[in-house]
């Protein structure tokens, strides 16, 4: 098989310490990863002549995790989806897209995003694609570019699902690790009156920038912030509170998260894979919160969350 035609090999190098963490985010991805860790190796018991050289001569201080992807799946998802998981984890890595040259990189994943239709009428649309809109669709057109966001992975459409069935005119919306600023534009379509997104990755914000003016949604806004420490509180809670990041993330802001909630607000969180949906339910419950609903979706679960 020829891999650099048929497979895109997403791999991230990190720090030697920070392996795991790495391991834990990309099996988010798929669970056959190939792991390059030289740092066991013992050079005096080995015999160099049987070893590569390129091994002997490998960084110890470092590994790094690949992932392989077909060719028909947009690895611009996976390469956006891990560094926005990898800054909410502080991983400090190096992100790499081999067998694809860096035309590809920019446009050739374009080719396998197409209109989509999720829920009872939110159709999220490519920029640069042609739509006619049925009857009662509502249509959010996005360029996610580096941003991670499509409305194609699993974790994004459960949130988009539940911001259909909760989302009221006249509600604020915060949208935490906000990505392509997808699920803010969605509440804002919905009828949400002020929504606010926040992301760690200035890139993201800027991508996120460009959505929101492109929607035409004046009541959207997206800014720079590290989880909820720089989130503007000056009007009071918000109806609702998306956190599509991740188990580890949604743990650590179990704490905070209420303060930023009305007294009959809700926290969609979601980005959770199911083995550990026990684990962010404990946190949260921990935290005077408690699980009103919880939705699965190929691996993946989203929680309803609500104020005990």
């Amino acid at each position: 098989m020829d891999y650099c035609k048929d497979w895109s090999q997403v791999k991230v190098t990190v720090k030697l310490e920070q392996l795991d963490t790495l391991v834990a985010i990309m099996s988010m991805l798929n669970n056959n990863l190939m792991i390059e860790d030289f740092s066991d190796i013992d050079l005096k018991t080995c015999y160099g002549d049987l070893i590569d050289e390129s091994i002997l001569n490998a960084d110890k201080t470092v590994a790094a995790v690949s992932v392989f992807l077909p060719a028909d799946r947009p690895f611009t998802d996976a390469v956006a989806f891990l560094r926005e998981r990898m800054g909410a984890s502080g991983l400090d890595g190096k992100i790499e897209v081999i067998g694809v040259s860096e035309e590809d990189w920019a446009n050739s994943w374009k080719a396998y995003y197409k209109p989509l239709h999720i829920g009872k009428s939110m159709v999220i649309v490519p920029a640069w694609e042609k739509y006619e809109a049925a009857p009662g669709e509502i249509i959010v057109r996005m360029d996610p570019g580096m941003a991670f966001g499509t409305g194609t992975h699993e974790t994004t459409r459960l949130v988009i699902e539940l911001l259909e069935q909760y989302t009221k005119p006249g509600m604020r919306v915060l949208d935490v690790g906000c990505g392509s600023g997808i699920l803010a534009i969605c509440a804002a379509k919905l009828g949400a009156t002020e929504c606010k997104a926040y992301d760690i990755d200035p890139v993201a914000v800027r991508v996120a920038r460009e959505n929101i003016k492109d929607s035409g949604e004046k009541n959207v806004t997206c800014d720079v912030s590290d989880l909820l420490k720089q989130v503007d509180l000056s009007g009071g809670g918000y109806d609702i509170v998306c956190a599509n990041i991740v188990a580890d993330i949604i743990i650590r802001m179990a704490p905070d998260v209420s303060a930023y909630m009305k007294d009959d607000g809700i926290l969609l969180a979601s980005g959770i894979i199911t083995e550990r949906a026990d684990e962010v339910t404990e946190a949260l419950c921990a935290n005077g919160l408690q699980v009103a609903e919880h939705h699965t979706d190929n691996g993946w679960c989203a929680l309803v969350v609500k104020k005990a």
